[in-house]
This record gives structure tokens, sequence and C-alpha cells, in this order.
């Protein structure tokens, strides 16, 4: 397998077998496939030399939110162009090469990449090739655990031919029989979804965009709970027994971000505008989503009425554990928001702390041990749930912290009892 990136840093990076990002296990799945010689980088200048000689290649670029919603598709074309040029003239190929958009792209993208590489061709003899869509699930933070363990390998495609070749590239996996030193193993088989492209693409935005409205749907829930004494964990609890609903993605606190279900939710809106259709519910979705912020802020002044020259600790950065990703990580907007009332920033990361610093402007420090940001500190955010953060000692805490003291719990992680009998201000969201 060989793998190209068009950044030449990256690229440098893998080929010296140092992942320059943190995904837990991935470093370790790295080293043993360049020992075993089964895994090679290379530069975007490669891919000529990759695509004669490949019977799959997966394309897996970015699609980042566009100005209007929509996904950027400019880095999808790119590489559809390129494979267009490196099969023109290949025409006596053997077999077809299989082109795979492992990258999020509308309804429709399949047909895009297949005349983009037609165009790629420039009018010249062109080998044969089939587009496929096989949507990637992966959760930031467990990819790798995700990637062997999926829930199920969705593939479209309109022919049979690609269909089979996918199913024979996922057989280990499907059946389960490659090694893992586990036993038992998470799961005993994988479902293979085939399908027809338009219905793949869209699986993969209505997964997202449905996961997002769970968790919308939670906060709403948790504000009401606020309101009326109910406690949102336990309603959670009580609901996610059900088999119909389910118990993940039912946590109440700051909501989502990160890269994923913010664009795929604004491009699939995006989608419904061009055929003239509103989406009432994922406008909701978002809706609600940008008011858990706010809410964070308004907890903070209801007991730190004038923020100004107050010290406010932001504890976890990344917007989610496990990862250093800081795309759409609620800290950032947090740590905004709070600069514009005067108060004086700290986080604290335990993998994001060095990339955060780069973009906390305006003042906010960075440190990296969390109890140096909550020394001297009049309130806290938990805003990302690592497990360090889950396990911090209240005591300790109160002995470091100023009045009024107060822990703002943004994902409901810490034992609200032992917290207050601590002698800190617990507030945390939808909890009474």
């Amino acid at each position: 397998m060989t793998c190209l990136d068009r950044d030449d840093g990256i690229t440098r990076s893998l080929q010296k077998q140092k992942v320059p990002f943190h995904e837990p296990g991935l470093q370790e799945i790295v080293d043993r496939g360049v020992r075993d010689g089964r895994l090679s980088f290379a530069g975007a200048g490669g891919l000529d030399g990759v695509v004669g000689s490949a019977d799959v290649v997966f394309v897996a670029v970015g699609t980042p939110q566009g100005e209007d919603g929509s996904a950027d598709l400019s880095n999808v074309a790119d590489v559809a162009r390129q494979i267009g040029r490196a099969l023109a003239g290949e025409a006596s190929r053997e077999r077809p090469l299989v082109v795979v958009n492992k990258s999020t792209v509308p309804v429709g993208g399949g047909d895009y990449v297949s005349a983009l590489i037609e165009e790629g061709a420039g009018g010249q003899g062109i080998a044969r090739f089939e587009v496929v869509s096989n949507p990637e699930f992966l959760r930031e933070g467990s990819a790798v655990h995700d990637t062997l363990f999926p829930d199920r390998i969705v593939v479209g495609a309109d022919s049979r031919g690609p269909l089979e070749a996918m199913r024979a590239l996922y057989e280990p996996i499907i059946d389960q029989t490659f090694p893992t030193g586990l036993d038992p193993r998470p799961r005993d088989a994988v479902p293979f979804v085939r399908t027809d492209l338009a219905s793949a693409e869209m699986i993969k935005y209505a997964a997202n965009a449905f996961l997002a409205a769970k968790i919308s749907l939670i906060n709403e829930i948790s504000t009401l709970c606020e309101l009326t004494g109910a406690d949102v964990v336990r309603v959670a609890n009580g609901i996610g027994l059900d088999g119909r609903i389910g118990s993940r993605f039912l946590n109440a606190g700051l909501g989502w971000g990160g890269s994923c279900f913010p664009k795929d939710v604004s491009a699939l809106r995006a989608a419904a505008r061009e055929y003239g259709q509103e989406t009432p519910l994922l406008d909701a979705t978002v809706a609600v989503n940008e008011a858990q912020h706010k809410r964070a802020i308004g907890k903070l002044r209801h007991h730190l009425p004038d923020p100004r020259g107050k010290r406010v600790a932001l504890l976890g950065l990344s917007f989610k554990p496990n990862t250093d990703d800081l795309r759409g990580a609620p800290s950032l907007r947090i740590a905004r928001s709070l600069r514009s009332l005067g108060a004086t920033v700290i986080g604290y990361d335990p993998v994001a702390g060095k990339g955060a610093a780069a973009l906390l402007h305006g003042g906010s420090k960075v440190v990296f041990d969390p109890y140096e940001a909550l020394e001297g500190a009049h309130a806290a955010v938990l805003v990302t749930e690592w497990e360090v953060l889950r396990g911090l000692d209240p005591n300790r805490v109160a002995t470091l912290m100023r009045d009024p003291r107060l822990i703002v719990d943004g994902r409901n992680v810490l034992d609200p009892a032992s917290w207050r009998e601590a002698g800190l201000r617990y507030a945390g969201f939808g909890r009474g």
C-alpha cells in the first residue's frame, strides 16, 4: 500500500515513521506496516506511477465547508483529474481501476468524479475505471478501533464488478479473520452493505445529521430539566435503555464540534436548498448547538456577573478526547467570548495545548498541567472530558481557586456532590 499526500511536510514526517497528529494506536500500525514492507509514503507527484500499478485507489482528501455551506470539492476535483491523466493512454489495461470516493461528497459526487477523470485524460484513450462510494464512519480518537471493528461497511456502485472487488478487499475485516491478539473480538462479523452510488453518499450525510440531531435534542431537553428540576443524566439513562433510542450520543453539555458534524450538516442543508427543500429539523439542530456555548457563558456570569480582570480556566481544548484536533472546538468559541468580556483565559489540554496556543490569541495562555490552570482561577469550564480531567481532586482544586470557585461542567462528567462538598460551586447542564 502506498499513501500519497500533497503536503510535503506530512509526507516527510510519515516517511520517518512519525505520525503528524494524535490518534491512539496509529503509530504502532504505521511502524509495523513500514517494517514489514507493506506500507510506503510518497508525495502527490508519485500518483502517476501508483495509478499505473494499482487495482484500487482511495480518494481521501478534505471536503471543507464552502462559503455557502456546501462541500468544497476542489481537492477531490484535483485528484480526479490527476487520475485521469495517469490513465490516459492505458486503454489496454487488463482490469479496470476501482476509484473509491472515501472523501465525503454530496449525492452525485461519484458521477462528478467520473466526469473529471475523463476530463483529465484530455480526450486520449483511457483505461477502464469504475467509481464507487465507500463512506467512512470513523470517530477521531478511536479511528483505529473503528477501522478494524466497524459497525458496518457501506459500498455503493452502479455495477456489480467493483462491489465484488471491494468485498474481496474488505474480507479480513468483514469476516474478522485478521490477527488482533484480542479474545474475544469486539465483533463476530461486520455487515457489508451494498448499494447504489447515490444511496451510499446519502448514508454518510444522513448518519452524521442524525447523530448531530440526537445531541441537540438531549441538549434541548437539558434546558427543560434545569427549569423543572429534573436531572438530564437520569433522564438520558432512562430513555437510552429503550432499544429504539439507545444510550449513545445522549450526553448533554457543550454540544458537537469537530470538522465532520458541522460541515456535513451544513452540506446537507445546502443540497436541500438546491432542490428547493426546507430542512427545519436540521436548522433547529444547528441553532440548538450554537446556543450551547452561550449557555456556558450564562452559567459563568450567573456566579461571576463581571468577568473583567477575572481568571477563567478552560479545561480541555480539543473538540473531543483522544485527539489534538481543534477544528470546531467549543473551547475556541468560549475563549473568544470570555476575552470579549474582559476575562483572562488560561487553557489546558494534555495533547492539543501546543496547537491551541497558536489559536488562542488576545492574551490567553496555555499551560500543561491542569492544576496550574486552576491556580488562582475564579472559575473553570470543563470543555473536553479527558480522563485526566475526570480524575481531578476537588479538594485540591478548592485550595487553588479563588472565590466564587465555580466549576462549569460542560460535559456532565463530574460528581456534583463531591465538588460541592469540597466547597466549590458546581454548575452542570440540565442537572436540576
